[in-house]
Formats: C-alpha cells, structure tokens, sequence
C-alpha cells in the first residue's frame, strides 16, 4: 500500500502543481494533506479549490486557523503587509477551513499486529508545536504514548527527517516530519512529500519493514518568487523561497 502525505503549500500554486504532476505519476492509494494550505503567499483559493476538488483527508495548520481571526474589508485588500495573504481567501474557503481536524487516526491491522498511524499539523498536544529530529526522545516517545500512535506524522517546521526511536519493550516508533510542499526550510528550495510504503510484513517489532520515502519536486522558483514580489506582501517572503529558509 502506497500512501502519499504532504503538508505546509502555503499558496504556493507553482509548487503545488508540480508536486501534484508528480504524485499522481507514483499512484497512490491514498492520499492526505497535514495543513496549511494558506499564507505567504497570494493563491490561496487555488490551491483549496484543488484540494476540495480531489477530496483529499486534510488537516487544520496553524496558517489555516488564523482565518478565523481575519476580517476583510474593501480597504484591507489593499493594505501591504503579512495578513494580505489571509484577506485573498474567498468566504466558501475560509468556512472550509474552520471544519477541518486536528488529528487523523489511522489503524492497520498487519501480522495480527495493530499499527497505528497518527497525522498531527504540529504534534499531537499543540497546532504549532515543533517536533524537530532532535526533540527530546523521552519526551517524544511519551507524546507517542499518549497518542497510541505507532507512526506519528507531523508538519509545521517545514524540515524533512524520518525518526526511528525504540521503546523499553524492544518495539519500533517511527516519526516523520514532510517537510514542506511550498515553502522548505531545510535549504533546498525544491517542494517535499511523503510516500509511505506498507507491506504485509510491516511491524513495530522490525524497523526496517516501514520504508518511508521523501520525495523533492522541481518546480519554477523564480516566477513564484515573481508573483509575490509583484504583490502586496512582503518581498522577503519572496526571498525566503530562493534560499529555502
């Protein structure tokens, strides 16, 4: 079974179209969406559009949940700064994203063996809490704990990495950051998603049985970068996608 994840377009219409070009190239069979569809930039309606189009299982980020906060009116359309990117999102869309959850819980039945998969924007306990590679194990495994989650698959920090911590009885928790569709952080400015592989002998008892691959998409940087720099956002928004940071 394959299962794409990615999360963190932030409006991105240039990187979210190229890393869906290569997503339906891998056909999986199934796919979700871990939040953030909204800010930084000025497509926000496309990138939801699409979203709602394909019905994909999506979560509420961060950026997502500050459109309950917004209100537009005629004069702040034309206001330079941050929330430009929030007062572009039509009614039907800010309205969407209200409803979305804040978790998705998955449980696979593999071996005899329950295996539990957990999608969280952030972590588990917060929206914008960062589960970084370095993040506390102890601390990680007792979040992993509380969630009964076997495979726990975050956002937010826009960093990809793939953490596999041991328990005290000897089983295997894997942690998976997607990194980000539109807006890296780790210095490649290329787009990043997830592809879960599962097999049939997939386990926690055998660390090497879940393969987990990240996937980077080329897209066009500089006419994203253009689009922003010719709009009222901040031009260091446009930088921040030259240099991925």
């Amino acid at each position: 079974m394959k299962v794409a994840l990615f999360s963190d377009v932030h409006a991105n219409i240039f990187a979210f179209e190229a890393m869906l070009m290569d997503m339906d190239s891998q056909k999986p069979d199934a796919v979700y969406c871990l939040g953030d569809l909204v800010g930084y930039h000025i497509y926000p309606n496309e990138v939801i559009d699409e979203i709602r189009r394909r019905g994909i299982a999506t979560l509420k980020g961060n950026h997502d949940e500050k459109v309950e906060n917004i209100i537009t009116t005629p004069e702040s359309l034309s206001e330079p700064g941050k929330k430009y990117a929030y007062h572009l999102i039509r009614e039907d869309n800010r309205e969407y994203l209200k409803t979305l959850p804040g978790h998705i819980r998955l449980e696979n039945k593999l071996n005899n063996e329950k295996l539990n998969l957990v999608f969280a924007h952030g972590s588990t306990r917060s929206i914008d809490e960062y589960i970084l590679i370095d993040t506390d194990a102890g601390y990680v495994l007792e979040m992993l704990k509380e969630a009964n989650a076997d495979m726990l698959f975050v956002g937010h920090s826009h960093k990809p990495y793939h953490r596999i911590l041991e328990t005290r009885d000897g089983r295997f928790k894997h942690v998976i950051n997607l990194g980000a569709v539109g807006k890296p952080k780790d210095g490649n400015p290329d787009g990043c998603y997830v592809i879960l592989h599962l097999n049939a002998e997939s386990s926690t008892t055998n660390k090497n049985s879940i393969e987990i691959e990240f996937r980077r998409v080329e897209y066009d940087v500089e006419a994203s970068a253009k689009a922003i720099e010719n709009s009222l956002l901040p031009k260091e928004f446009a930088d921040a996608l030259r240099l991925a940071n």
